[in-house]
């Protein structure tokens, strides 16, 4: 059983695990982070933007040397966890060769449609006259300015993929609901758990007949807007592979929600506007829903012809309004002071980038960081200096490190496998053991590009008997209550199903002719070996050999069981617990007599 970790950011995670025969991958996150190395794409010009000091790429191109540490062709499946960890997904089904399947969930391939659509039409509606590539060859890179310059694996930053590509991935990508199973080539069975994170997101299980591992990727204990999370199912694993914790463990969501609907009812007072960078699903549903309290019980809602969450009521009401974008409708009925939710969070690409064109210049505006995915300093840098006032409350509810732990005491997991940034502290709170996880056995550590062979040894196989085989077999008592036969069979294997069938004895050839040659022969026949089991009790073997004669017999004891050594013969005889030699050299005939007196005293099977 191995593991290959492909992604070193543990809440975008993408690792391949090899297990009896098949290739599953494990998540397909798109770390975006590097685009904050790049300009803002704003709708319209901007003096002020374009203003900026840029590096101008000179003519030329660069042959990049592709570097794998997998062949993704042979991955059999893909299993996705919630919809962030899918947004890799158009890069491996539309250039690695890969022909497998994709396993989501309904609500996580819906949002994930959703995000990768928005993803593409932000890059697409702001076309770049020329693309640069050259900059990539590390001779130039080490020119640029910081943080550019220490970028590390440009190499492998490709270009946003098409709306062609991202339906053909989707294509790709077969339904499952919480609990089902779904057998992989007769091998392992998968099922989707609720993790409590996002809607649809997923914890997996992957079972054989006699090994379980479970992958917990981006859950949460706390009560939100998903469904919560199944913890039961995760018990009895022998390896649990772990990642998608909290990237805030220091900072409470109860208290960053209450810090962002105070800052907000603030700005608002003060005759200003709140801008709000986010995805399009997430936390902005529990955002609605505190800031708004129109919904006392969600929970009973589901049941009612009245929609679940409060987001849906405050459209009917018209105090909600969503726009497609900037243009058409929201021109004509934006109305101000006002709190706008866009993306991206990043600050890079989207509507974000218009508004913060538009409000930034007043410190009468605010914008409030809600998602954890992206330095906030970083996203503002582009458009500094700020008027508008700047405040940061992530809200991540993934598991921070207490819960992580209470978790596993209670599934009580063979082995964990881990991101190493887990095993150690912050480098900024060294001090802080609190923020790293401490389990005895220690979890195996893991790092991008890095290969780990499981502990956890295969030691059975299920093999079926058919039931004529079954009828034929004479078993005998070995001791109380254990009985054992032997069985002379053909071993049939066909996708990893193992079943023991009859021997088939080939009909007789008619006589006087040849018998033609088949393409595939029957399997011959022969007569097994006689099992042997028992023990030879020293004292009645003393007087059998003295009643054939053999008197001068020395008996020393050794640690396995005696030694018998036949003076007169030359000859030494071991008897031990698991096995019994003769050694007696050039007399086969009184080696055939010992051997004969000493299987007297061993049952046969």
């Amino acid at each position: 059983m191995k593991l290959y970790c492909l992604s070193g950011h543990p809440t975008l995670p993408c690792n391949v695990l090899k297990f009896k025969s098949t290739t599953i991958m494990l998540d397909c996150g798109l770390d975006t982070t590097s685009v904050l190395h790049f300009l803002p794409l704003p709708l319209v010009h901007s003096p002020r933007l374009s203003k900026l000091p840029s590096w101008v790429s000179k003519d030329g191109s660069l042959h990049l040397e592709k570097r794998e540490l997998l062949d993704l062709s042979t991955v059999d499946v893909i299993l996705v966890s919630n919809y962030h960890c899918m947004m890799a997904l158009p890069y491996i089904t539309e250039h690695t060769g890969f022909t497998g399947t994709v396993y989501a969930t309904e609500p996580t391939l819906t949002i994930g449609r959703m995000l990768m659509e928005e993803l593409v039409n932000f890059m697409e509606r702001v076309p770049k006259a020329q693309s640069a590539t050259c900059w990539k060859n590390k001779e130039i890179q080490r020119m640029l300015p910081g943080p550019l310059k220490d970028a590390v694996d440009v190499w492998a930053w490709k270009r946003s993929y098409s709306l062609q590509e991202v339906n053909s991935a989707l294509s790709k990508v077969q339904l499952v609901g919480y609990s089902q199973k779904v057998e992989l080539f007769g091998a392992v069975q998968v099922s989707p758990l609720s993790s409590g994170y996002s809607l649809g997101s997923s914890n997996w299980t992957i079972q054989s007949h006699h090994e379980k591992v479970s992958y917990v990727s981006g859950s949460s204990l706390l009560t939100t807007h998903p469904q919560p999370m199944d913890q039961s199912s995760l018990k009895n694993s022998d390896v649990l592979i772990l990642t998608g914790l909290t990237q805030m463990p220091t900072a409470n969501p109860d208290g960053m929600l209450g810090e962002f609907c105070s800052n907000l009812a603030m700005t608002i007072r003060a005759g200003g506007n709140v801008l709000v960078p986010c995805y399009p699903s997430g936390v902005i549903y529990d955002l609605l829903e505190c800031l708004y309290q129109l919904c006392h019980n969600k929970q009973s809602k589901v049941y009612l012809p009245e929609p679940p969450f409060p987001h849906a009521e405050l459209i009917q009401t018209n105090k909600l309004k969503h726009y497609a974008s900037i243009h058409g409708d929201f021109s004509i009925e934006f109305r101000q002071p006002c709190v706008v939710f866009t993306g991206h969070p990043s600050l890079r690409f989207g509507d974000v980038v218009h508004f913060m064109e538009l409000w930034g210049k007043s410190s009468l505006n605010t914008i409030i960081f809600t998602e954890p995915d992206f330095s906030y300093l970083d996203a503002l840098a582009p458009y500094q200096p700020l008027a508008m006032k700047c405040v940061y409350c992530p809200i991540d509810t993934r598991l921070n490190f207490h819960q992580v732990s209470k978790l596993l005491k209670e599934v009580q997991p063979v082995h964990v496998v881990c991101p190493e940034q887990y095993t150690q502290p912050p480098l900024t709170q060294s001090h802080r053991s609190d923020l790293m996880l401490e389990l005895q056995p220690p979890p195996m550590p893991y790092r991008r590009c890095s290969v780990l062979s499981l502990p956890h040894r295969r030691r059975y196989e299920r093999v079926y008997i058919l039931p004529e085989l079954a009828n034929s077999l004479v078993p005998s008592e070995i001791k109380p209550g254990v009985s054992l036969a032997t069985v002379s069979a053909v071993l049939h294997s066909k996708d990893n199903k193992h079943t023991l069938q009859s021997v088939v004895k080939p009909p007789p050839a008619p006589p006087g002719k040849k018998r033609k040659r088949v393409p595939e022969e029957p399997p011959v026949l022969l007569a097994p070996k006689p099992l042997l089991s028992g023990a030879v009790p020293l004292e009645a073997f003393l007087a059998t050999l003295q009643k054939h004669g053999i008197t001068e017999v020395k008996v020393e004891e050794t640690a396995d069981g005696h030694m018998l050594h036949l003076q007169a013969e030359d000859t030494l005889i071991q008897l031990e617990e698991d096995g019994t030699h003769i050694v007696c050299d050039n007399n086969e005939p009184l080696r055939t007599t010992l051997r004969d007196l000493v299987l007297r005293f061993l049952q046969k099977l």
